[in-house]
């Protein structure tokens, strides 16, 4: 299976708060802004975005789970939103990359309404300003 880049949003980390028990999970939420760049669309992220991590005991586990929404412009010049929610566990095993997820998108879009059911997937990377996070979408 093949995937072409769809959008590469660009996060900045605006703060985090943290939840620890003793001798179990815990738990970090972030606050993020930024923009989003690609061939099918940009804009900017609109305020609200959070990611939330779980990390079970000892590392055992670490689940990733962002909602944001975006606003801008898809590829026909048209402005739209962009919802998305990204679901997923970080990896150390991955090659160039923090982490892998599966993306659920929902656009007002006409020209960019395939992402709505499209098979998506993405991939996150530091940079020196915070993380790009790649959606990729299964061709």
């Amino acid at each position: 299976m093949e995937f072409e880049e769809i959008v590469t949003v660009h996060v900045q980390i605006e703060n985090a708060i943290h939840l620890n028990q003793d001798d179990g999970d815990s738990v970090t939420m972030i606050s993020f802004k930024g923009h989003a760049t690609g061939k099918y669309f940009e804009g900017k992220i609109l305020d609200g975005g959070v990611d939330t991590q779980i990390i079970g005991r000892a590392g055992s586990r670490h689940t990733l789970s962002a909602r944001y929404m975006l606003e801008g412009k898809d590829h026909t010049g048209e402005p739209c939103s962009i919802y998305i929610e990204n679901n997923g566990n970080a990896n150390s095993k991955l090659e160039n990359a923090l982490f892998r997820t599966y993306p659920k998108v929902i656009t007002n879009s006409k020209a960019l309404a395939f992402l709505n059911d499209d098979i998506l997937v993405a991939e996150g990377r530091a940079t020196e300003y915070g993380l790009d996070i790649k959606l990729y979408r299964a061709v």
